[in-house]
């Protein structure tokens, strides 16, 4: 073995910063692409907001024209984004692409120091236990009590209120029990007890604790045994919504049925199945059902509808508050003397420009010291041809899954083509990394709903004839068969397997047990009714 000195000549892809930065904003949402730039703009001052009807320098442009720019962005070869950078087109779908967009990600998305999602553990001491509940549970309530006028919609008034849209207040489930509780004469330590357990009530509305256990943990010198813990308990199961602070289904139902007029057709009844015969009514055994209440079919019918118009989870609907999932799509579809065509949503195109200000004073001044407005120069103009060159590149593979997909927006689900992403990167010249990007939470509005672009997508099924049938298409099926079926006798997966048979495609049935659970439909036992 010995040391030695070697020349090798060898070829290896790298990325360009703009490149990079392509690729960064072609994964983004819209609504993420806006907080992109709105960061972006905090740091660089030859950034900002544009007008409807300006270019990038604030030159007024024709609309038609500058929507012709946008659609033709990127050369006149109309080669999308492989076409960025010139001789940078081919490594858009390497993998140190991916790499590189996953580090640039993680930076845009990283969140602020210093915040935690946990909340503080409350282990009361003995000598302030009556007051720290006393106080909290007053300065919960000074949200509803705080004077301000209210209108008939529970939305705050002012003098004002004709010309300023109000928000409505939507409180949560423990704010709306703690607004109940203020209103009831209880006692300073009733109303401990009470906001005790209320802290101890998920989302559902169900006290997910026994009142042996949170006396157990409670301090010894505090005395509080299971009867106060239980009176207080009953003053939550008597507020809106009814049933909330229920330790099981069968209790929740019961505290919904007590709610209802003594004279209620098969109240009795109704009590009994919650009370003893939930599984089987859970299982849809009528037969056993009719044996043990002895009573003929109409009236378990009658049964069955009471307790289903009962809520399971009363507290559902206060949980749900502020986790709206918010969209914007890109594309609106439309159809044009017969002819489907994808568009840009001129709304969600984000309208910057490099400032005036700033572009003149490096206008002016073209040494050394005005290198660092160049480099932002630089960078805003790399914003600007980026986010041309992203909505470019989506009208296009929106126009290409428009034009395969024809025959879904003229009859519905069951004429989806099958569809993968190599064929709209062929037609395109694309990457199949770069069509996974433009698809991702990426919107289109058509006639028949707002749907993500990946839903066009979907793998294929052989049929007898030769053809293919879409796995969407398949399940649309499914779904219209369970509709027609006989709810008395509700098809079963290998009925369903049967049925399609006949229509050419074949399907094995596990196959269709898993598409008719990704479209939450119950087994044919479950779906079995009176």
């Amino acid at each position: 073995m010995k040391q030695g000195l070697q020349l090798r000549f060898s070829q290896n892809l790298s990325l360009t910063p703009q490149l990079q930065q392509a690729i960064r904003l072609l994964q983004l949402s819209s609504l993420e692409l806006n907080q992109e730039i709105d960061i972006l703009m905090q740091t660089n001052p030859l950034l900002e907001r544009g007008d409807e009807g300006e270019d990038e320098y604030g030159n007024p442009v024709d609309q038609d024209t500058e929507g012709a720019l946008l659609n033709n962005a990127g050369g006149a070869d109309n080669s999308g984004l492989d076409t960025a950078t010139g001789s940078d087109a081919d490594d858009f779908g390497t993998e140190a692409g991916a790499q590189d967009f996953q580090s640039g990600a993680a930076e845009i998305s990283a969140p602020e120091a210093g915040l935690s999602d946990e909340a503080p553990d409350f282990e009361p001491s003995v000598t302030d236990f009556s007051d720290t509940y006393a106080t909290e549970f007053d300065e919960e309530f000074d949200v509803y009590s705080s004077g301000s006028r209210w209108d008939e919609n529970g939305t705050p008034a002012d003098d004002d209120s004709d010309f300023k849209p109000q928000e409505t207040l939507q409180a949560s489930l423990r704010d709306h029990l703690l607004a109940q509780l203020k209103l009831m004469p209880l006692s300073e330590r009733d109303q401990t007890l009470t906001l005790l357990l209320v802290d101890s009530i998920n989302e559902d509305g169900y006290l997910e604790q026994s009142l042996e256990q949170i006396a157990a943990e409670m301090p010894p010198e505090l005395e509080i045994d299971t009867m106060e813990l239980q009176t207080a308990l009953r003053h939550i199961q008597h507020l809106d919504p009814a049933g909330v602070g229920a330790r099981n289904l069968s209790e929740c139902l019961l505290l919904q049925l007590d709610m209802l007029p003594a004279d209620t057709p098969y109240f009795a009844l109704a009590r009994l199945v919650a009370e003893k015969h939930l599984p089987a009514l859970g299982a849809r055994d009528f037969v056993k059902l009719r044996k043990e209440l002895g009573c003929d079919e109409q009236t378990l019918k009658q049964l069955q509808q009471l307790i289903t118009s009962l809520n399971p989870r009363p507290g559902a609907n206060f949980s749900s508050i502020g986790s709206e999932h918010y969209i914007q799509h890109e594309v609106i579809v439309k159809k044009i003397k017969g002819i489907w065509i994808a568009s840009l949503n001129e709304s969600v195109i984000p309208k910057i420009r490099i400032n005036q200000l700033y572009a003149g004073i490096l206008k002016r001044n073209r040494d050394s010291s005005s290198q660092y407005l160049q480099s932002q120069m630089q960078e805003a103009k790399w914003m600007i041809k980026n986010i041309q060159q992203r909505f470019s590149t989506i009208l296009r593979v929106s126009q290409a899954i428009v034009d395969r997909q024809r025959n879904f927006l003229e009859y519905g689900e069951v004429a989806m083509k099958p569809l993968v992403l190599r064929e709209i990167a062929d037609e395109l010249g694309l990457h199949e990394s770069t069509i996974s990007r433009v698809t991702a939470n990426k919107y289109m509005l058509t006639p028949r709903g707002i749907f993500e672009l990946k839903y066009f997508f979907g793998s294929s099924v052989a049929t007898d004839s030769g053809g293919t049938c879409s796995a969407t298409a398949i399940r649309a099926l499914i779904k219209k068969l369970v509709e027609q079926e006989n709810s008395k006798k509700p098809y079963s997966d290998n009925q369903i397997t049967d049925l399609l048979a006949k229509q050419g495609i074949v399907v094995a049935r596990r196959t269709i047990a898993k598409y008719r659970e990704s479209l939450n439909i119950a087994p044919a036992s479950l779906r079995k009714s009176l």
